[in-house]
């Protein structure tokens, strides 16, 4: 396996970064009551003592939150980034001077580096895995099956992480459990819908220093994601234009008020394009050839393949870095079309991206610590494959979160329960 070395050998103020990197952690935390309550537990309790937990996530001062949890609960954890322009290094080298945590994570590493990182998590032999992106996992399998009997079972944060995993499965090639924590209410809901949304338009107009009212902002893709754009969007006083290929989900958005069209029509009258498919050749040269002057072209897509910046580049005359984040692209008529982030998640890999907000990444790390709390108490019962996270987890954070909150719900009576449970009550 590689010989990678950690963010602390890489960086020539650690202590500085570290200063940093804790203060970030700190104010995050302070906002994360979910997490802390189960941190709390994890240190009584100990569920996690003589697990070796492997991780590829963002590793910003949410994520570290998340992984310190884990390190406090007994595990010994090695973790790397899962983009290579979303890593923030103090935070990563204050993770890593945690007795129990090894950082591998740096920003702006080159493809070769990336995947060495990922290696060098490997090679701590993990006994669970906790994936975005499912690069991780991927890795154990196509080039250390030999480590997949002693590994318990993972989770997987992101939607197209699930969509890897669930045609891995489809295959047969998936050696071991790993729960869906993207399709779970407490993450999808919550995160997708108003984490992306939020996060994706707050870092565009910080990045460009541009408003969004009057703007015909174009959605590709009407998925959880999709939609919490859209509604912040139309919120903002956009115009908002939604494109699609599956049918109900174009319906859906026609429903909601929205206007419905193919790219290629899209692509003549739109101001802002952002990408939420997860899949490859949604904006390419077709649609640039149509694209007005100055349009944004941003992604909030995992991989960075849903704007086809290879044939974009090869249409432009002259390229140059307009603003810091934000990539030139002159046409051979003049025309300008703007980059965001090289075309990676937006919300998380520009200069200035801070990714979802605290509180969202609250609940959804909480459904990821109680995945691997289930995995290290229940992992036997669990086949190879993609799991559903099981309900009462994502309840049980749910109840977390709004006793923080104060707020308080009714309960089912005893009668109501069982009227519910009844298929034998008529009118």
């Amino acid at each position: 396996m590689a010989d990678y070395p950690m963010i602390s050998e890489q960086i020539e103020d650690v202590d500085s970064a570290r200063t940093d990197g804790h203060r970030k952690m700190d104010w995050a935390r302070e906002h994360m009551p979910i997490l802390t309550a189960m941190q709390e537990d994890f240190e009584a309790n100990q569920p996690f003592e003589g697990q070796r937990i492997g991780m590829a996530m963002h590793v910003e001062a949410k994520t570290a939150v998340l992984v310190e949890t884990l390190a406090e609960g007994g595990a010994e954890v090695a973790v790397t980034g899962c983009n290579p322009l979303s890593t923030h290094d103090d935070v990563s080298a204050a993770l890593d001077e945690h007795p129990n945590i090894t950082s591998y994570a740096k920003r702006e590493v080159d493809d070769e580096e990336y995947y060495a990182a990922i290696e060098a998590v490997i090679a701590h032999e993990p006994t669970i895995t906790v994936d975005d992106g499912m690069d991780l996992v991927a890795a154990i399998h196509e080039d250390y099956p030999e480590l997949i009997d002693s590994i318990v079972g993972g989770a997987e944060e992101t939607t197209t992480g699930v969509h890897r995993l669930r045609a891995m499965d489809d295959d047969g090639a998936l050696d071991y459990p790993v729960f869906a924590v993207n399709d779970t209410p407490m993450k999808r809901l919550f995160d997708n819908v108003h984490g992306t949304g939020e996060s994706s338009l707050a870092n565009i107009a910080m990045t460009t220093n541009l408003s969004w009212a009057g703007k015909n902002v174009v959605v590709a893709g009407y998925g959880d994601c999709g939609r919490g754009v859209a509604k912040k969007a139309s919120g903002q006083n956009a115009n908002v234009i939604v494109t699609e290929v599956e049918p109900r989900r174009a319906l859906e958005a026609h429903m909601e008020g929205y206007d419905v069209m193919p790219m290629a029509e899209a692509a003549e009258i739109g101001d802002v394009f952002l990408t939420t498919t997860g899949n490859r050749d949604v904006i390419t040269a077709d649609h640039f050839e149509k694209m007005q002057d100055g349009v944004l072209l941003a992604n909030a897509g995992h991989f960075d393949v849903e704007v086809n910046l290879d044939q974009l580049s090869d249409l432009a005359v002259a390229e140059r870095e307009a603003r810091d984040g934000v990539r030139e692209y002159e046409m051979e008529d003049g025309r300008r079309l703007n980059v965001l982030a090289e075309g990676r998640l937006v919300n998380l890999a520009s200069p200035i991206a801070l990714g979802h907000p605290v509180e969202v990444m609250d609940q959804s790390f909480g459904v990821q610590a109680a995945c691997v709390r289930e995995l290290v108490e229940n992992g036997e019962s669990y086949e190879a494959g993609v799991h559903d996270v099981p309900d009462e987890l994502d309840e049980e954070i749910a109840k977390i979160k709004l006793d923080a909150e104060g707020v308080e719900y009714d309960d089912l009576t005893d009668e109501q329960a069982e009227y519910m449970g009844s298929w034998q009550h008529g009118t």
